[in-house]
């Protein structure tokens, strides 16, 4: 082997280290999460009630509105389909990085699907510490994308 074939060896080592670094930082950001779900629910179920309470001398609800309503603020709560996603996709990820071939655009697919649900995580937390760690979540992912460009 010659000078250049070494380099790309240990340069293809460092980047794989790197972005293993970053998969493992989001796995382990979304295991923090959990410690904020009970409060975070407990939060927007006082501000629920609390409303309901302002509504509760008017005689003009709407009991079909406030059954939707109901449903979509439970929805909002859900934080486990998102979760359970991202931790797949990390795994997918980290999978596929080990395949004997070609596997960089395959990467940046999932590397954005990784993205949405970190997102949509982020949309839905309605929690500051829970915000605090898809912030990190989106830093980590950001230099995951940075080296697989540096990759291809």
């Amino acid at each position: 082997m010659n000078t250049l074939d070494n380099f790309r060896i240990r340069e293809g080592n460092s980047l794989y280290c790197d972005i293993v670094l970053n998969i493992n930082i989001i796995t382990s950001l979304l295991e923090q999460v959990v410690q904020y779900e009970q409060e975070r629910i407990e939060r927007v179920k006082a501000r629920i009630l609390d409303g309901l309470k302002d509504l509760s001398g008017t005689d003009s609800i709407d009991n079909n509105r406030l059954e939707q309503e109901m449903i979509f603020y439970l929805e909002k709560l859900d934080l486990n389909e998102e979760k359970v996603r991202l931790g797949n996709h990390c795994a997918y990820f980290l999978e596929t990085m080990e395949l004997d071939e070609p596997v960089g655009k395959k990467l940046g697919f999932i590397a954005q699907e990784i993205g949405r649900e970190i997102n949509t995580l982020g949309s839905k937390a309605n929690h500051t510490e829970i915000q605090k760690l898809v912030i990190q979540m989106k830093d980590a992912l950001e230099k995951i994308k940075e080296q697989l460009l540096n990759a291809l």
